[in-house]
């Protein structure tokens, strides 16, 4: 398991996303695969920096990494205000782009891409663990 903390400011998705990137492509996942997993957490930590901390300067996230032999496990910790993604509605595709709401969509991808997305809410921190199969070799 690899363990790393980054500072809850948008100024660390770039080192966020090296640090998966490279976590992926280690694992053996395709481009695609690594792209998926490198977004969906890229969303998630948006999320954090804006929803959980907002103006706070001070939070930090967490992401643990656990590479299997059958799938890569993140697990992201943040210790700022809880956030239900289930309550955040599905967005509607089918209207045109310019008129949909601008939230939703991004919760939607991180479920679309993973195999898992799981929430939980703990009194002084929340987790939200992601899972992405490795795909059954040919």
């Amino acid at each position: 398991m690899h363990n790393v903390t980054f500072p809850g400011r948008y100024e660390s998705l770039e080192k966020i996303g090296e640090f998966i990137k490279e976590s992926a492509q280690n694992a053996g996942f395709d481009g695609f695969s690594t792209y998926t997993i490198e977004t969906s957490v890229d969303e998630a930590c948006s999320n954090i920096i804006e929803h959980a901390y907002g103006n706070n300067l001070s939070g930090n996230i967490e992401i643990s990494v656990i590479i299997e032999e059958k799938q890569m496990i993140i697990i992201i910790k943040d210790n700022g205000l809880s956030f239900d993604p289930e309550a955040i509605s599905q967005p509607n595709l089918s209207s045109v782009l310019d008129e949909r709401e601008d939230h939703g969509l991004g919760i939607y991808m991180m479920k679309q891409w993973m195999d898992v997305v799981q929430y939980e809410s703990h009194p002084n921190y929340n987790t939200l663990t992601l899972i992405k199969n490795k795909a059954a070799l040919k």
